[in-house]
């Protein structure tokens, strides 16, 4: 009970310190990591190794993940990748189903790019689709933060899934496998359909604007000298295609792998997004790219990232009925 109490505590002082003191969210983490720590009567020359401990041994495993996947995020954005991709959706959609277009194309590169990376590159794509259309940024920037998520939380290569497929042991065809079951519904209802609740809860953040201040310099590009459709399309689903043909070898040749230990893996995904604040980097990239104060980044963000949760675990218990 004690370490609860110490627990909700360490909580209590981390948001105080980013949103009132408005510390740097790392220093923030590493300074309320020693104050739970001391909490729980740890000896103080033992927390800083038990703290490098931590961090280490995530980010040992992942090394080689984060390596190449910043290398082929690299690849697909700054060749001019992102941007065949999202207006080549939108040209076969068209104005009306330009949120599903959009989602889509977050869908795609989501799988191939950290979430961070992906929001960077597509908020000045989504933006100039923005007003080209004439809605407000938001209209698309939550489809797009909801396939982003969705991504980022169910699908490996992506470090948290990556991580937690090595640490039960799943097989990473089946995680991806029944992580696009729980993804697809999931950005579905958090994307396009929440948009529709939120606009009449916080109408204040759907005003049309013509600039943002958080953007700095954005790289441009004219269609003609990107890469194709196929090309960049094949570039981005490339850890998909591989992680799909080690599926296909273990299962032909070693029986598969539990299908168990992958449901169990997204339902651990669906709740790590649940309630995402202040102590969230997404959280506060959507707020700053988007323009909005924190009020509307908990109205919008938290509520949207806690949609997908409840969605993803949904889903899970739909999927244990029949694997």
């Amino acid at each position: 009970m004690e370490s609860l109490i110490v627990l909700f505590l360490g909580i209590a002082l981390l948001l105080f310190l980013i949103i009132k003191v408005k510390m740097n969210t790392f220093i923030a983490l590493i300074f309320t990591s020693v104050v739970v720590g001391l909490g729980l009567g740890m000896n103080f020359v033992e927390i800083p190794l038990s703290i490098e401990k931590g961090i280490g041994s995530s980010l040992g495993e992942l090394a080689i993940v984060f390596g190449f996947g910043a290398i082929l995020g690299r690849l697909v954005s700054d060749a001019g990748g992102a941007y065949r991709i999202a207006h080549t959706l939108i040209n076969v959609f068209g104005r009306k189903y330009v949120q599903l277009a959009v989602m889509i194309a977050s869908f795609i590169l989501g799988i191939a790019l950290f979430f961070e990376v992906g929001m960077v590159i597509l908020i000045p794509i989504v933006f100039a689709i923005a007003l080209e259309v004439g809605v407000p940024l938001l209209y698309l920037g939550i489809p797009m933060a909801a396939a982003l998520s969705v991504t980022h939380g169910f699908l490996p290569p992506h470090p948290a899934p990556t991580a937690i497929t090595a640490a039960l042991g799943a097989n990473p065809g089946h995680v991806l496998m029944y992580g696009f079951l729980i993804a697809v519904p999931a950005a579905l209802i958090a994307g396009p359909v929440f948009t529709k609740v939120a606009q009449k809860y916080a109408p204040d953040a759907f005003k049309i604007k013509k600039e943002l201040s958080a953007f700095g310099e954005v790289k441009s590009f004219t269609l003609a000298d990107t890469p194709s459709f196929g090309l960049a399309l094949l570039t981005s689903l490339f850890p998909v295609i591989l992680m799909g043909l080690t599926t296909l070898y273990t299962v032909v040749m070693h029986d598969g792998v539990a299908p168990s230990k992958a449901t169990g893996l997204d339902r651990i995904g669906a709740g790590s997004l649940a309630a995402s604040h202040v102590n969230d980097a997404g959280f506060w990239m959507f707020k700053e790219y988007f323009d909005l104060s924190v009020k509307q980044t908990l109205q919008i963000w938290t509520v949207l990232e806690t949609l997908i949760s409840v969605v993803g675990l949904i889903m899970v218990l739909l999927l244990s009925l029949v694997v």
